[in-house]
């Protein structure tokens, strides 16, 4: 008689008494999931500098944050793009410099509102 994928003594589920093995960590395998961290990082800085400072300095540095994953996709190849491949490379990048570029726009046209 064959065990059930969860039953106890299966080698999916551990014995009692045992601790289960973690997969090992996985790290990015090329330079545009690096990148992606990259972006991620200056995304979280930008957000934190609205909630903490002025809100159009942290949406300019989101932004640019933005506009710089849209220059790494247009020069990293398919496979070395990793996790800043979405779509097409054309749609990635218009997609990118549309909404860095309006984030910035308008954080640097919005005009200031009188303290209520």
């Amino acid at each position: 008689m064959t065990e059930s994928p969860g039953s106890p003594g299966s080698p999916e589920e551990p014995a009692p008494g045992e601790l289960r093995r973690l997969p090992p960590l996985q790290r990015p395998k090329t330079l545009g999931g690096l990148l992606y961290f990259g972006v991620l990082a200056i995304t979280l800085v930008g957000l934190a500098i609205v909630a903490f400072a002025d809100w159009r300095r942290g949406t300019v540095v989101i932004g640019a944050g933005l506009l710089l994953s849209a220059v790494a996709r247009v020069l990293l190849g398919e496979f070395d793009a990793g996790m800043l491949r979405v779509r097409r490379r054309w749609f990635d990048v218009l997609a990118l410099v549309l909404v860095g570029g309006v984030l910035i726009f308008l954080a640097v046209t919005i005009p200031d509102q009188p303290r209520l």
